[in-house]
């Protein structure tokens, strides 16, 4: 972008800064400027144009430092864009482009593109029949997610949503798709931990990270998640299937209201401007499952928000439920008896999920949910302290044990055919009543042998590949089931 002397030569036109409140300016002057255009100061600094009247710009600026009364202000003709390009990975930049980091060796893309494109219409996209796998069972299993769903994730803080999406980004980077992670408002310590968690597994070359600090202008931390989607929309037209986090869209809606709020327009329930329904809709809705030149490319988009106290009535949290495709509930009672993922399954929602998984998954899905739901009531029951029956007590025991192969560890992802073989292995040994457990504190080294041993996976694979519903799968479990346990063990 050229400086303010360029465009106060070649445009003629000048404004004058006449009030200024915090991020937001208004201007005299600039006749023909239009919403979105970008203006620059005679400081240097830049801001959008939010809205206007026959005397009267309404401005967003990007800096925390005060603009005078009577500050020179021009129009540029040009709308904001981000740099995009294979130049991003492994790199944190703001949503103008700009790096969070040393700047050493990076090269700014050559390539931008404008942050607010509009969503692609009905004939370019396509209906959603890829299962994207997070390597958690309690997902992948219960509540599978397909690429191009939006997927609201939602729970009090503190309750592993952040891990969650550190685990889905590990999981998509090792099948070969590029992850981008919108950090929005966020203490700069968090930003760094999660630079560091994709570091320590060696994804960051895969990894984009855009960010704002809690203490950015708040004009700069409104544009993340638009930045965002630009730069995943631009992975997606190169042929790359893209996994967005969003994290996360309370906080982006206060930083909306604030900059309404100072904008003086109308507050609306709960002091939300009345357009953030809209805001967030025009967002998500550029997500989803396109028909490119390249083929068929998703934006699978895990959008975060938090609740208080478990509620799931507020007003951000039904807006943004109701725009996606189903939501993840993080339960805060679930973690605190150390759940991991503490994800409730009863609370929880897939709306295009199960279309994507075989007849097999299909199979297993229910099973495990119909028992689970058997084991809560029987759990309830217990509370009364009324005397079980031997059936109650083994489904009890039994529930325990599905529960514990559901939980995971924040740093580790299980391929599926490995979650669907100990997943059978687990249920047969129940079925026939014998005691051997497939999982454990093993399960680390399972997996790592499931990926090292190409004979061993491809086994596995081939196996899953023959069971075409779960009793199939089951009477696998039965004939060779022991060599296939004694094969990841060894």
């Amino acid at each position: 972008m050229k400086d303010f002397k360029y465009y106060l030569n070649s445009i003629s036109e000048i404004g004058f800064v006449e009030e200024a409140s915090n991020a937001i300016v208004h201007i005299s002057g600039l006749p023909k400027v239009v919403t979105s255009e970008i203006v620059i100061f005679e400081t240097g600094k830049i801001g959008i144009v939010l809205s206007f009247t026959s005397e009267i710009v309404e401005v967003l600026v990007f800096s925390k430092e005060p603009m005078g009364q009577g500050t020179k202000v021009v129009r540029t003709n040009e709308f904001l864009k981000v740099p995009v390009g294979k130049e991003l990975f492994g790199r944190i930049i703001d949503p103008l482009g700009n790096p969070l980091t040393s700047m050493d060796a990076y090269k700014k893309p050559e390539e931008s593109r404008g942050i607010n494109s509009l969503a692609g219409g009905i004939l370019s996209r396509k209906t959603i029949t890829r299962q994207l796998e997070t390597g958690i069972p309690i997902v992948d299993l219960v509540m599978p997610l397909g690429f191009g769903q939006r997927e609201l994730i939602i729970g009090d803080r503190k309750t592993g949503k952040t891990n969650f999406l550190m685990q889905t980004i590990l999981a998509q980077v090792k099948q070969g798709h590029i992850c981008i992670y919108a950090a929005i408002g966020k203490k700069r310590l968090d930003i760094k931990d999660a630079e560091d968690f994709f570091k320590k597994h060696g994804i960051f070359d895969r990894v984009i990270i855009v960010a704002s600090g809690f203490d950015d202008p708040i004009g700069l931390s409104y544009l993340v998640p638009f930045s965002a989607m630009t730069i995943s929309e631009y992975f997606r037209d190169e042929g790359y299937d893209v996994l967005l986090a969003l994290d996360d869209l309370t906080t982006h809606a206060k930083f909306y209201r604030e900059i309404s709020l100072l904008g003086k327009k109308f507050p609306g329930r709960n002091s939300y401007p009345g357009d953030i329904f809209y805001t967030h809709a025009k967002l998500l809705e550029r997500a989803g499952n396109f028909v490119t030149e390249k083929g068929e490319k998703a934006i699978t988009c895990l959008p975060v928000v938090e609740t208080v106290q478990g509620d799931l009535s507020g007003y951000i949290q039904t807006n943004i439920m109701s725009m996606t495709d189903g939501h993840l509930y993080f339960d805060s009672d679930l973690f605190a008896k150390g759940r991991r993922p503490a994800i409730n399954p009863f609370l929880s929602v897939t709306r295009v999920g199960r279309q994507t998984q075989s007849t097999l998954k299909r199979d297993i899905n229910r099973e495990i949910l119909s028992f689970l739901t058997i084991s809560e009531k029987m759990q309830n029951f217990s509370h009364f302290g009324a005397e079980l029956t031997e059936a109650s007590k083994v489904t009890l025991a039994v529930g325990e044990k599905v529960i514990k192969f559901l939980d995971q560890g924040p740093s580790t992802t299980m391929p599926i055919n490995l979650q669907i073989l100990l997943f059978s292995m687990l249920w047969d040994n129940i079925l026939q009543n014998r005691n051997i457990e497939p999982i454990g504190a093993d399960v680390n080294k399972m997996i790592e042998i499931y990926k090292t041993k190409p004979n061993v996976s491809r086994t596995i694979d081939q196996t899953i590949t023959d069971a075409k519903t779960f009793n199939d799968m089951l009477k696998i479990m039965r004939e060779k089931g022991e060599q296939l346990l004694t094969s990841l063990k060894t």
